[in-house]
């Protein structure tokens, strides 16, 4: 398929584009935040009825997560990347690990899973964060523009466990662009590859809206998203 790119500043691009063909045209990042499909058909319409308290949506009914990701992509982000957070790392043959990021969704009495769960490479315990994220019900009433959409709030939070001196990362599975708006939030560098065009083109929407307002006002720290509250799951 062709490829599109969008430089959205000198250290944020987003790709529109198969990233098994990109993956291997860029160099080296310091880490890789990504949620990748995990093969479970959440793509096809299931989320339009499914759960008691959700307002059922459309989302489309792209076959993004009909398979897995590719096992040559997830070794593509461990070779090429110093540290890796992954969603849905339970889904994927990786290996043991002292630190799984949880996502915990407060959802309440329904059929959703309660929990997400981030496999990564740090060498850090086991983190949890709390925040809501039940249908209409979610903490700060974000707007979701993907079926299998994160809280920006989290994804702030799982930049937050990576090491200070990391300055770029990638995400090959951007969906909607939260990992760059969150990245851009925290002045890093960002670069996002996107399959499907609808969803790459809301997140450079996102992504440069995001750019655009912390230029617009100035400031002497970087100020970052509103922050979940973090639990160590064992003490």
């Amino acid at each position: 398929m062709s490829v599109r790119k969008e430089q959205l500043a000198d250290n944020v691009v987003v790709y529109c584009g198969d990233n098994r063909e990109i993956l291997p045209t860029l160099g080296r990042f310091d880490a890789c935040v990504t949620d990748p499909p995990y093969g479970i058909g959440e793509s096809a319409k299931k989320n339009n009825t499914r759960g008691t308290l959700a307002k059922p949506n459309d989302y489309g009914t792209d076959a993004w997560d009909s398979e897995p990701a590719d096992p040559v992509v997830l070794d593509w982000m461990r070779v090429n990347t110093r540290w890796q957070i992954i969603f849905g790392g339970n889904y994927f043959s990786l290996p043991a690990t002292s630190c799984w990021l949880i996502w915990d969704k407060m959802n309440g009495d329904n059929d959703f899973a309660d929990c997400e769960l981030a496999w990564t490479n740090l060498p850090k315990a086991v983190r949890r964060v709390r925040w809501m994220w039940n249908g209409m019900i979610r903490k700060g009433q974000e707007e979701r523009f993907h079926l299998t959409q994160k809280p920006l709030g989290v994804m702030s939070w799982c930049l937050d466990q990576l090491p200070a001196k990391v300055q770029s990362v990638i995400d090959p599975y951007c969906g909607s662009g939260t990992t760059g708006v969150a990245c851009v939030a925290k002045g890093l560098g960002f670069t996002g590859i996107e399959r499907e065009v609808h969803h790459f083109d809301t997140s450079c929407r996102r992504i440069a809206e995001r750019i655009a307002e912390e230029a617009s006002r100035p400031r002497l720290f970087a100020e970052p998203v509103a922050k979940p509250v973090q639990e160590a799951l064992f003490g």
